[in-house]
């Protein structure tokens, strides 16, 4: 467009008001960029994990030694059973009943300095033979303490009843029993002890990740907006069709066909950032501890709320009821109770429909209620529908 001006000054306020506008719409972007909020993106080992990667539970049986007088006694018999059966297998020969049986020597046999015990632990998805784990005593005999223990060499097997790991090492015990004229001291539980280090893995569990032609990632939490994300970001990055979600938990990621990539692979995939979805609404509350968690998205509906306790107080007073003097009466004693029946006045505060979890908070907080009351008014709302939010007691 050509314009003919035979004015400069019109050419100059056309020209200023161009450049105005251009300044407004500027302005106006940058407000766009800096107010729009910037979704938190977490990482994709964050989210999920890879299916050959879980562990596996080991058990086994065991005998801890070495105890000052807190084992089981000779009143368990398999105690004192597998004591025999273990130095028979050492080659030493003992006689005698299976309980408090005699020794070769003719003498007795006690085992208070000896506790039967399960060993327990977790063998890591990948764990090699040669390394080692952590491991989990517990007494299941007659014994008080095994502080001070030392366990034998105990094999743990797994479900399929392989031994999986060998345990052995002297025992971490935090807890504290003692005892002495009647009276008795306890700190933590002093029947329960860990062995950091102590099992030695002897055999691997055996996993699809080098010959399997698809590697499958479980999504930590069962979420559909999670799970589509992940895929879009992995078929983003490494080509379409690469990464397909088989339900709102797991997905299938295609591998590279040379075993030596999947690691390389791998790596990449879980350094992805993914933008996870809103967590469902959800109350948890702890009614042991009085502990009440309400999540961001919780809304509450329309509901007029008033809380308020009943008190009953009983006041008794003793009195002694005298005969008139010169009368054949007789002293008796009287007991006179004064019953008050209190009921504070509490305020009652109206929820407007769609609340969040601030106007909640500052409501039950007016009123001046307990942990144990705001589980009250939470389930109560829940019962009558207003709760929009999964309200979980544990």
């Amino acid at each position: 467009m050509i314009y003919f001006l035979n004015d400069p000054t019109a050419y100059e306020t056309r020209l200023q008001r161009s450049l105005r506008m251009v300044s407004m719409m500027l302005v106006a972007i940058l407000l766009g960029i800096i107010l729009t909020p910037v979704a938190k993106a977490d990482r994709v080992k964050d989210l999920a994990s890879l299916a050959s990667m879980r562990s596996n539970q080991l058990l086994g049986y065991g005998l801890v030694v070495g105890l000052e007088g807190t084992g089981d006694g000779a009143d368990l018999s398999v105690t004192a059973s597998s004591i025999k059966a273990m130095l028979t297998r050492l080659g030493v020969n003992v006689g005698g009943s299976l309980g408090d049986f005699d020794t070769a020597a003719g003498g007795k046999m006690d085992v208070k300095n000896v506790a039967a015990v399960m060993v327990t632990a977790e063998l890591p998805g990948f764990a090699k033979p040669g390394q080692r784990i952590d491991i989990n005593v517990s007494a299941i005999g007659k014994a008080k303490s095994l502080r001070g223990g030392n366990l034998i060499l105990t094999s743990l097997r797994g479900v399929d009843g392989q031994v999986y790991a060998l345990a052995q090492g002297a025992l971490t015990a935090t807890g504290v029993r003692e005892e002495a004229a009647g009276s008795r001291v306890t700190i933590g539980v002093a029947t329960a002890a860990r062995v950091p280090n102590g099992a030695i893995v002897e055999r691997s569990v055996p996993t699809p990740f080098e010959t399997s032609e698809y590697m499958v990632l479980n999504v930590h939490a069962s979420d559909f907006t999670t799970t589509n994300g992940i895929v879009n970001a992995i078929n983003s990055n490494f080509g379409q069709g690469v990464a397909t979600a088989i339900d709102p938990v797991s997905i299938a990621i295609r591998a590279p066909a040379n075993p030596g990539q999947r690691v390389s692979f791998m790596s990449m995939v879980e350094n992805l950032r993914v933008t996870p979805g809103e967590p469902p609404a959800r109350v948890v509350v702890n009614s042991r501890t009085g502990t009440v968690v309400i999540s961001r998205n919780v809304k509450v509906t329309a509901a007029a709320v008033s809380h308020g306790t009943i008190s009953v107080m009983v006041a008794a007073t003793n009195e002694i009821s005298q005969p008139a003097p010169l009368s054949a009466g007789q002293t008796a004693p009287v007991e006179n109770a004064e019953v008050t029946v209190e009921e504070p006045r509490k305020p009652m505060f109206l929820f407007q429909p769609g609340v969040d979890l601030r106007q909640i908070v500052d409501a039950v907080n007016q009123v001046g209620a307990t942990p144990s009351a705001l589980i009250a008014i939470l389930e109560a709302l829940k019962s009558s529908g207003s709760l929009r939010a999964e309200l979980v007691v544990i």
